[in-house]
């Protein structure tokens, strides 16, 4: 009888399981179990459903999908691939879960209970045991149906022999996924568009173009500019949305741009570009948004207002586009979205030149950014945002080693910092501002960490805020966490002039965990994307002297010592507010031994 209910069919088969399962769970099972729950949830299932997957059976650490089509399968299984890639970022080997997929289309026979059987489920199994990790088998069968479709490197592994299956299976091998940086310029110079790909996150992904300015003055550029900061800023809020940070997009301003090239190599579905066009009194607010895959423009509209409706102006700009990308997004959220910074032009006026200010990137220019924002603070005394930025100007002066901050300008920086998170309750970036300004430059790093995570909170797709969160763990002694935010940072600003700081946290944080090989690695990169990054250069040379490689080290050190940057053993107290004495400790240690100046 049970023959009678059976079903045969064609169909394509998905199976796939975790590489090292059993390693994984010796090691912490209860952690890797939760870990295999929350990516279900999280990313395969819903990208199963999407894919109109049907899930057959699960096994432990694996599954078995049928679908529709073999394409259906394969964009699945590349996208939960490309999320793992994300999830796995700066984690260490023995803590990734790594999936290996086998894609086959054949017979197979559906009992009653829901359960396939016959050589498609078979091929499949046995093609996904020969899969690398993080890759994706497939059948000629298969590969003749997608080969057409897909935009990936493709491997012909030839003919093999799969166990149990009688004849010798051609094999493609699909290998998922990019370097986990996009090339990136030295701090200060002009950012070069790269080629690498990267993975689309499991969310709707967009990058917002800068705006051409179409006022017929070039001075009004930072006005043009900061409708796009204020876009990005609004777009950011939505949890369901992944946006690119202002810093990786503007890499594009001034240049004529393939907006498919700029899906690839910023690792988006989604592009908006436009215009602004301000007078004395009116402003027009012109938008595209375009599939990124595909170069199909899905919505576009201009938008006419007097310069006091900027606000309400970019609020419409910011609900179409969330709403053509993510039509799950509530009434509600995008509600919730809107915020008016200030009531007061001149103020948001002086606020804008100091962020354009900023952005030039000189210990000049950020002395007229701070001028700026002053400005705005006085014409707005309530205005957060402009007591963040300011603060955030004694972070960068310090980073670059522009200045050494004496007691008063701490206090200054400080007095900034709290007054940003005390008016900015409910405003991200014044609080991650605040908090990188209070734990690096005021030392106060327990509430420098509480206001980054408040900030955080509040947007998830704030890149600065990572970056601020990363290095405040880095002082604050929890390396591990610091090594996931930062990496979260760089995914979301993948061509950001602030790479090598990134690169050097995350050096750092290997290097407070005894990691000293990696911790040369990835100061090693640092260096690589900003040769004359002191910090960077101090971080390698200490690595690498605990290493037990002690002709770089002093050769690294050798660099450092001609720079005269001010990075010497006996003011690292001064520069890095570190927690733990046994991490200062180390440090020096490191320095000593590498021969960097005392």
């Amino acid at each position: 009888m049970a023959s009678d209910r059976a079903e045969r069919r064609l169909a394509a088969i998905l199976v796939s399981d975790i590489v090292g399962y059993s390693r994984l769970a010796a090691a912490d099972e209860d952690r890797i179990l939760a870990r295999l729950r929350t990516l279900r949830s999280d990313l395969i299932d819903p990208t199963i459903a999407v894919h109109h997957g049907r899930v057959v059976k699960r096994t432990g650490d694996g599954s078995i999908v049928e679908f529709r089509s073999v394409v259906d399968a394969v964009r699945c299984a590349v996208e939960v691939q490309s999320g793992m890639i994300e999830r796995n970022a700066g984690l260490p080997p023995e803590r990734r879960i790594d999936f290996r997929v086998g894609i086959h289309i054949g017979d197979v026979v559906q009992e009653a209970d829901g359960d396939l059987m016959g050589d498609g489920v078979n091929i499949a199994a046995r093609l996904e045991s020969v899969a690398k990790p993080g890759a994706i088998c497939l059948s000629e069968d298969a590969y003749r149906q997608v080969k057409l479709r897909l935009d990936l490197p493709v491997s012909d592994l030839g003919e093999r022999r799969l166990k149990n299956i009688p004849e010798p299976m051609r094999v493609y091998l699909i290998e998922v996924g990019a370097p986990a940086l996009a090339p990136t310029p030295q701090a200060g110079a002009g950012a070069e568009t790269s080629s690498a790909r990267l993975a689309l996150p499991d969310k709707p992904s967009i990058a917002v173009l800068p705006f051409q300015n179409m006022s017929g003055d070039r001075e009004q550029d930072y006005f043009a500019d900061g409708v796009v900061e204020d876009i990005i800023t609004a777009l950011s809020r939505f949890k369901n949305l992944f946006v690119i940070a202002r810093n990786s997009s503007f890499t594009y301003k001034g240049k004529a741009v393939d907006v498919k090239e700029v899906g690839r190599e910023l690792g988006v579905r989604y592009v908006l570009e436009g215009s602004v066009r301000k007078t004395a009194s009116r402003v027009r607010i012109t938008g595209q948004l375009i599939d990124a895959a595909t170069g199909a423009h899905l919505w576009a509209d201009r938008i006419d207002g007097d310069i006091g409706d900027i606000f309400d102006l970019q609020d419409q700009v910011t609900a179409s586009v969330a709403a053509a990308v993510a039509p799950q997004i509530e009434r509600a959220e995008i509600e919730r979205s809107k915020r008016k910074p200030t009531s007061n032009l001149e103020a948001y006026d002086h606020y804008l030149l100091g962020i354009a200010s900023l952005y030039r990137g000189t210990k000049q220019d950020s002395d007229e950014a701070l001028k700026q924002f002053d400005l705005a603070a006085q014409r707005d005394p309530e205005f957060a945002a402009a007591y963040g930025w300011a603060a955030y100007c004694y972070v960068l002066r310090k980073a670059r080693g522009w200045q050494t901050p004496d007691a008063s300008q701490v206090a200054d920086a400080v007095r900034l910092a709290r007054s940003a998170a005390s008016l900015g309750r409910e405003d991200s970036v014044a609080l991650c501002f605040a908090g990188h300004a209070l734990a690096y430059v005021g030392h106060e790093i327990d509430d420098g960490v509480a206001f980054v995570d408040r900030g955080l909170a509040l947007n998830s797709n704030n890149a600065r805020g990572w970056y601020a969160s990363g290095w405040t763990r880095v002082f604050g002694g929890a390396p591990e966490q610091a090594v996931d935010h930062l990496a979260r940072a760089m995914r979301l600003s993948p061509v950001d002039p602030l790479t090598p700081m990134m690169l050097n946290g995350i050096g750092a944080s290997y290097f407070f965990m005894g990691r000293y090989d990696e911790a040369a690695l990835w100061t090693g990169k640092a260096i690589r994307e900003w040769p004359s990054y002191a910090g960077s250069l101090f971080f390698c040379a200490a690595s690498q002297a605990l290493a037990g490689r002690l002709t770089e080290a002093r050769e690294t050190a050798t660099r450092l010592n001609e720079l005269k940057a001010g990075w010497r053993v006996s003011n690292l107290k001064d520069l890095l507010p570190l927690r733990r004495p046994t991490d200062l400790a180390m440090l020096e240690e490191g320095a000593r031994l590498a021969g960097i100046a005392e």
